[in-house]
């Protein structure tokens, strides 16, 4: 009970932002090869041994990978319940959508072997295609829609009323972003087959890999530009107390001035988007020259930058509102109680190191390299 009333309701908001951010970077890095190789499979793979060693590349570890959207998902819902109910009932057919596209994945990875038909096989494989890459397209859609503020208000009794369409999040900035999400998830997707495939087709996959990366970068500096010139950001009318109630109606949120009035206030922040920029370039050198570890280590540099981009740049804001600037989700005003708030931080201090180190012992016990002579028919998984 001591250290619940050291730890100040301002310091533990801010913890969990940090922690969301880190919890969705996880994400990103981990599942993020996932959907990048998915994304990738009926075009690298040109035959089924091929293809086999792909899959059989992430067989092992996508279940694992997905703790930390299945994480993710629930800290939105514990720490930010407005953000949680605002954006999960909001985007409601953009994440039945996704959800209805990751569903396939495990069908996909589960049922693709088990008949030897060339019809059945590839079939399968768009369908780990669509499961893969709709996701990855449709995060970034979902970024580019709040970056640009959601249509929704909230009633005095914090009942939350959304006013858009599903069609309206498909777009152009947001499709933008989508671009850069995809991009960075075949860049990643593609380093992840350098360091644990051999065979013909990881010189394709390096080619992927040196095209996605440039694409990444490129979308990335013109969300950039796009952001400066034609996207009007969100800022507090007046000084808010840091420790005041969890309701955005008692503070005044204004829809003025740019996103980008953020690094002139916080100069060093501008060591996010540099980090996402240099990352990919790194990465598209370490393809050309052939490196592995490299490679993998700079794509997920760009991802940690691009991710931590967006939310520095827009923060104290989380969710902001296009047609009634007041509602606005910050850091400051939408999370939950103080205690629930430390009780969850004690939870996450005990249980994510073990977390980390479990999912670091799986990858060393399953490190080395996959060629088609272990994915045999009855020599593997997948």
């Amino acid at each position: 009970m001591i250290l619940h009333e050291f730890l100040s309701f301002e310091f533990l908001r801010l913890a969990w932002w940090v922690l969301l951010g880190v919890l969705l970077i996880g994400f990103a890095l981990t599942d993020g090869f996932d959907l990048g190789i998915g994304t990738m499979l009926p075009f690298i793979g040109r035959t089924d041994a091929e293809r086999r060693v792909m899959i059989n590349t992430i067989g092992p570890v996508w279940e694992g990978n997905q703790v930390w959207f299945v994480l993710g998902g629930g800290a939105i819902f514990a720490a930010w319940p407005l953000l949680y109910g605002v954006s999960f009932s909001g985007f409601y057919m953009a994440m039945f959508a996704i959800l209805a596209s990751l569903i396939l994945r495990p069908v996909a990875f589960k049922y693709r072997s088990k008949r030897p038909g060339r019809l059945w096989r590839s079939s399968w494989d768009w369908a780990l295609f669509i499961g893969s890459a709709g996701p990855a397209l449709l995060f970034g859609v979902a970024v580019g829609n709040v970056i640009q503020g959601v249509p929704f208000h909230l009633t005095d009794d914090l009942r939350s009323v959304y006013e858009g369409s599903f069609w309206g999040l498909l777009n152009p900035f947001a499709l933008l972003a989508g671009v850069v999400s995809l991009s960075m998830m075949v860049m990643h997707g593609a380093a992840w087959l350098t360091v644990k495939a051999e065979g013909a087709f990881v010189g394709r996959a390096r080619i992927a890999g040196e095209r996605a990366a440039l694409i990444a970068i490129a979308a990335f500096l013109l969300a950039g530009l796009w952001l400066a010139f034609g996207i009007e950001g969100y800022r507090f009318a007046a000084p808010v107390a840091h420790d005041g109630p969890s309701n955005p109606r008692l503070t005044e949120v204004l829809r003025e001035g740019s996103w980008l009035a953020a690094y002139a206030a916080r100069p060093w922040i501008a060591i996010a988007p540099v980090l996402g920029v240099l990352g990919a370039l790194l990465a598209w050198r370490g393809f050309r020259s052939g490196r592995e570890t490299g490679v993998i280590l700079s794509s997920a540099l760009s991802i940690t930058g691009i991710i931590s981009t967006v939310g520095l740049t827009m923060f104290p804001v989380i969710l902001p509102s296009s047609s009634d600037p007041v509602s606005s989700l910050t850091v400051w005003d939408s999370s939950s109680s103080h205690m629930t708030l430390f009780v969850m931080l004690v939870s996450a201090v005990l249980f994510m190191p073990l977390i980390i180190a479990y999912t670091a012992w799986v990858y060393r016990v399953l490190w080395g390299k996959l060629k088609e002579e272990d994915v045999k028919e009855g020599g593997s998984a997948y």
